[in-house]
């Protein structure tokens, strides 16, 4: 069994503000990262898989087909834009945990489609942030 980690990068930006708390609350939650205007990061999205290594080819993981399936089901829609925009945040507010949560969601929907075999299995995701920040979901329990 091998651990397979494949990485994109992508630059976004979004506003952390919740409706249900006030603006003071707000700025004292987020604090600069409620600016109105917003802000940016250049993320690294980390997608963990595993699986055995098929013995005519030598992988684990075939990276050209996840390559194509995060192309199409996330970063189209992240890339250069602004994260509060996507439908998936507009009851939500758009922390790195929550887009952490949408990337592996969105993967797992569609996930056996493209890989109908039980290998390889999608383990999590993980984002990186900032230098300091890094965030990771757990299996299949999100």
């Amino acid at each position: 069994m091998v651990k397979v980690t494949r990485q994109y990068r992508f630059s976004a930006s979004h506003r952390l503000h919740s409706p249900q708390l006030s603006d003071d609350e707000n700025r004292q939650v987020y604090g600069k990262c409620n600016n109105p205007y917003g802000h940016g990061h250049d993320y690294v999205v980390q997608v963990q898989v595993s699986g055995p290594v098929d013995e005519d080819t030598g992988l684990a993981l075939p990276v050209e087909v996840l390559d194509g399936l995060m192309e199409r089901l996330v970063l189209r829609d992240v890339a250069n834009g602004n994260l509060n925009d996507l439908p998936a945040f507009a009851e939500v507010v758009p922390t790195t945990e929550m887009l952490a949560i949408e990337v592996d969601r969105r993967l797992r929907a569609r996930w056996s489609a493209v890989f109908p075999e039980t290998w390889p299995q999608l383990d999590g995701v993980r984002i990186l942030e900032t230098k300091r920040n890094v965030f990771e979901t757990i299996g299949a329990r999100i």
